[in-house]
């Protein structure tokens, strides 16, 4: 006879994605030339949940490297930003979602995607992709075979061998042959 049990889990409730993007820019005590590096570090973020919507906070900081004097200086400047983000969750029917943790991943770490040169201005870019999963108490249902017997017969090979050695004929052959004739 089957029947069903069910058991109580952690599991993966509802996850997705965002792509984000921030716009800013920093003053410069000298008018850049060019710019010949934007690198992005130091990202730290963490999710709480309020109501319906997931709010993400982090920070990163921002070291341009820039040219100036007709390319003949450079100089480094260094940022930090730090940003909050909304993102609304889509409840699926019959999920309750009131004691569920957090997990935010950065799926793509922060990169400078564009950079451009205003006056004493440098104006840039920075994409990141966050994951975000939300884990909570969720029932599973199995289905148990209460007539399975799952134990195996262990067997002596010894003692297999010598039940062969006893039960085989070895004139088997021959005594057919004279039976036929």
């Amino acid at each position: 006879m089957s029947s069903y049990r069910e058991i109580v889990t952690k599991a993966v409730l509802g996850k997705g994605k965002k792509i984000f993007t921030h716009s800013h820019f920093i003053d410069v005590a000298n008018a850049p030339s060019n710019v010949l590096g934007c690198w992005v570090i130091n990202h730290n973020f963490k999710g709480v949940k309020e109501g319906e919507k997931i709010i993400v906070t982090g920070s990163y900081d921002i070291n341009i490297w820039y040219s100036y004097e007709n390319d003949t200086k450079t100089d480094v400047v260094k940022e930090t930003f730090n940003y909050k983000e909304t993102v609304n969750i889509r409840e699926k029917d019959g999920v309750d979602y009131t004691d569920a943790s957090i997990i935010v991943r950065s799926l793509k770490d922060p990169t400078c995607k564009e950079v451009e040169i205003e006056g004493n201005k440098i104006n840039y870019k920075v994409e990141e992709e966050l994951g975000i999963e939300l884990v909570g108490d969720t029932k599973v249902k199995i289905l148990v075979d209460d007539n399975m017997d799952d134990w195996e017969e262990i067997v002596d090979e010894k003692e297999a061998m010598q039940q062969i050695e006893e039960e085989v004929d070895e004139n088997y052959l021959e005594e057919s042959k004279d039976k036929k004739a």
